[in-house]
């Protein structure tokens, strides 16, 4: 009987096949002592100056999406001027080369520690360019992706951008790693290339290559029979043969209609995402243009960047969402540095109370922007917990002559209190991410708190049907645009539940449409019905699955 590992389902599908593991970095040699510094301080410089140079050929090889853009952030880590000053000094201290560079880099990956959330998860980023460094600096192997000649499971500890920006998706069967969470850069490039994966997987650890696996639905079944691996492979053919059969605006089998949307992060998800057969943008993150900056954007800056995006969907709907600086995304220019708990504190719409400019300049952008578009554009405040908090942002954008204002709802206080955000509102949108985060008291990074962040838990369903049903009462639409949009088997529930559009990476919208198209509202409000019941996550998953056609 087959070894079933347990982890974190992200991506789609399933697959099967050889195990092969990522190269591990290169061991650190006994220290010895610094008899001739001017060499050494030569030597470091010379493996970061072959770094650098590595990281700008495979930023360049990426030419363009999520591991590009995380590739070029490396390269400006690698080629920081305190970085290599930092090691330069700890070898005047009489420290050798190679243990100069992992201390210096130890010290950035604990301050990125420190700082927790999205900054956390990019901290084993620095083991991968901390291991390069010493790799260039003592002439050994380089770290990195395997080659066994053959398509395979690619197992690691966790995956670096440096490694999957050449990563070749007909070589990568599936993605498996020990670490990481929802969030992760490997749950982001499986969601990309649409690859089976499943993260945060301690056991994986004690896989070795060749070993036969299956990857599926946030599971690694180890040494499957082949009646196993053949049921997933039909369940996989019917699937991709169902999503390429189904085309049109989403809606269920008779007839009751979804709106499927697309999320929409930075200017390279851009001309895929309006390829899509989608009804528009349901979430249009706007904090890219605001990262890595000292000063905000200017007007013209950020009604040129909106206007890109509206022009590229003239006639859908663009549902734009306001600044969400503060928690996992600082910034210096609205953020407060002394918040012991950033996660509660003055993040998202509470920011427009300390600096009501940053908000004002951005609403007038983007009613600019809008202005002669053909694009529907929708505006939505987020981290709403207060009606008269949803009110205030409604009243400030129609004053910028933007006439359709939502709220997101990610915090149970939002959820409780829908009906009195919807008379406020003209449509709600439930971020189940954060919902999960804020219901549970779990932080939503941590692989170790999956069970907890799993969007079938029946609690948080029960504030999305709050969440809808005072939407339904008053009128208003009401959305979700999480993670959990693009379950296609939870999204079953989720319309069963009320909500009436789904937003999601544009890969999974064609899953989505088809799974919709093959059942009935009713048959989606009894797997709703069932889900609720359930006294835990994995039960109610189970309990659609038995009741799906």
């Amino acid at each position: 009987m087959s070894q079933v590992l347990q982890g974190i389902g992200v991506g789609t599908g399933s697959a099967s096949g050889p195990v092969a593991r990522m190269a591990p970095p290169p061991a650190l040699p006994a220290p010895r002592p610094v008899t001739d510094t001017e060499a050494d301080v030569s030597a470091l410089r010379r493996a970061l100056t072959s770094l650098v140079a590595e990281l700008e050929h495979r930023a360049a090889r990426a030419s363009d999406g999520p591991a590009a853009d995380v590739l070029f952030a490396h390269v400006q880590m690698a080629s920081d001027p305190a970085l290599a000053e930092q090691a330069v000094e700890a070898i005047h201290r009489g420290t050798d080369p190679a243990h100069a560079l992992s201390a210096t880099f130890g010290g950035f990956r604990a301050r990125l520690l420190a700082a927790g959330g999205y900054f956390a998860e990019r901290a084993p980023d620095l083991d991968d360019l901390c291991g390069r460094a010493v790799a260039h600096l003592l002439g050994l192997p380089m770290p990195g992706l395997p080659d066994p000649g053959h398509p395979y499971i690619l197992v690691a500890d966790d995956l670096a951008p440096a490694d999957t920006a050449v990563l070749d998706p007909a070589s990568v069967l599936a993605l498996v790693t020990v670490r990481g969470g929802p969030t992760s850069h490997t749950a982001i490039l499986a969601k990309a290339l649409g690859l089976p994966a499943v993260v945060g997987c301690s056991p994986a650890a004690a896989l070795d290559d060749g070993r036969n696996v299956l990857v599926h639905d946030g599971t690694v079944h180890v040494d499957p029979s082949p009646e196993t691996v053949a049921e997933a492979d039909r369940r996989e053919r019917r699937r991709r043969g169902l999503a390429a059969t189904v085309q049109g605006p989403g809606r269920t089998a008779d007839g009751h209609p979804v709106s499927l949307l697309v999320n929409l992060g930075a200017p390279h998800e851009l001309p895929r995402a309006a390829a899509t057969e989608a009804e528009g943008v349901g979430l249009f993150r706007t904090e890219f243009l605001y990262l890595d900056r000292s000063e905000p954007p200017g007007p013209d800056e950020q009604t040129a960047a909106y206007r890109r995006v509206f022009d590229a969907f003239p006639g859908r709907r663009v549902v734009v969402r306001t600044l969400d600086a503060g928690a996992d995304k600082p910034l210096p220019f609205s953020t407060a540095t002394d918040e012991e708990n950033p996660a509660l504190g003055v993040r998202g719409l509470r920011t427009a109370a300390r600096d009501p400019g940053l908000l004002d300049t951005q609403l007038a952008a983007i009613a600019d922007a809008a202005h002669g578009s053909d694009a529907d554009v929708w505006v939505m405040a987020p981290m709403v917990s207060l009606p008269s908090e949803a009110a205030d942002f409604a009243a400030r954008a129609r004053s910028h002559r933007l006439a359709v204002t939502g709220a997101m709802v990610e915090v149970p206080a939002a959820a409780l209190h829908a009906e009195r955000l919807a008379q406020v509102c003209d449509f709600l949108s439930i971020g189940t991410n954060d919902l999960a985060q804020y219901t549970f008291a779990a932080d939503r990074t941590l692989g170790a708190l999956a069970e907890l962040l799993d969007p079938w838990q029946p609690a948080l369903l029960d504030l999305v049907a709050v969440t809808a049903h005072a939407g339904s009462a008053s009128g208003r639409p009401v959305g979700v645009c999480g993670e959990a949009a693009s379950d296609p088997e939870l999204a079953l529930v989720l319309v069963g539940l009320g909500v009436r559009s789904l937003s999601m990476a544009p890969a999974c919208l064609p899953e989505v449409r088809a799974v919709l198209a093959g059942h009935h509202l009713r048959q989606c409000q009894e797997m709703a019905n069932a889900a609720r019941g359930a006294p835990d996550a994995a039960t109610a998953r189970a309990e659609v699955r038995r009741r799906m056609n």
